[in-house]
């Protein structure tokens, strides 16, 4: 990340409260024709922010294995809103801010520029939790309920505001 500029949680600008933020910088590998980030890039960082989110918690991926659980992906809703060039510093911010604790929550995201802190795209990831070993949904064992769990009051109301801000829903 930028030395001179950081963007953390409290920072104004976050479009929720209390994100859970990855740093990355925009390699040479990302960049496309167009000189800039290629879309399924924003879409492989929103999967290492999430994997990043569920660590941070103390968790792994052979927890997944181990549980016999996984979150599936059923839709996923995102918007490009600017270009992210190579070696530019994006803040990539998770919340789970749906959940109903037992099958179902929503992953969003919003990654912002850290030179400016310019939002660059924002996502809304719809998600199932299954058995592994069947494919089939299954309730979420304790440890992906207290991650996927039921958001704060302040987190849910604000999600609430900025849907029907972006007429979302």
């Amino acid at each position: 990340m930028s030395e001179t500029h950081v963007l953390n949680p409290e920072d104004a600008g976050w479009d929720l409260p209390r994100p859970f933020i990855l740093p990355v910088t925009v390699k040479t590998e990302d960049i496309d024709d167009f000189d800039h980030a290629n879309n399924s890039v924003y879409l492989r960082w929103a999967d290492q922010t999430a994997w990043a989110h569920w660590e941070a918690d103390g968790y792994t991926r052979q927890n997944c294995r181990d549980l016999d659980r996984g979150m599936a992906i059923l839709r996923t809703e995102a918007d490009y809103l600017g270009h992210c060039r190579k070696d530019e510093d994006i803040a990539c911010a998770v919340w789970i801010a749906r959940s109903d604790g037992r099958l179902r929550a929503e992953r969003w995201y919003q990654f912002r520029r850290v030179s400016d802190g310019e939002t660059v795209f924002r996502a809304v990831t719809k998600l199932v939790c299954f058995q592994l070993s069947t494919g089939r949904p299954a309730r979420m064992v304790d440890s992906f309920a207290r991650h996927y769990g039921k958001p704060a009051e302040d987190l849910s109301q604000a999600a609430d505001a900025l849907d029907a801000r972006l007429k979302r829903g």
